[in-house]
């Protein structure tokens, strides 16, 4: 895991430190995101395909990012959905490590 450059305040709520690794990052908690990405998701085949525990997505801003990527274009690419997968296989194996730590 890459090491915390510094921490930043949400640019959202403006209250939560989010621990920030480039500058190129966008600066947004947990509880934030987490209502970003919280819309429905009419396809029943993405519903499916994005309905895995919601601790995944509070662990990890990349499935977080998908999710978003997915309800704000309403298309993924076929290596987004790849690289979803495998981290959820990972994250369900213990491989994944918290990133938010």
């Amino acid at each position: 895991m890459a090491k915390a450059k510094f921490k930043q305040k949400c640019a959202m709520c403006k209250t939560d430190w989010v621990i920030m690794f480039s500058a190129r990052q966008f600066p947004i908690c947990v509880k934030c995101h987490m209502k970003q990405i919280e819309k429905e998701i009419k396809d029943p085949k993405m519903k499916k395909f994005f309905d895995i525990p919601q601790k995944f997505y509070e662990e990890n801003s990349f499935l977080r990012n998908i999710k978003q990527a997915y309800i704000r274009f309403d298309n993924l690419s076929e290596k987004q959905v790849e690289a979803f997968k495998k981290t959820v296989k990972e994250m369900k194996e213990g491989k994944g490590k918290k990133e938010e730590d």
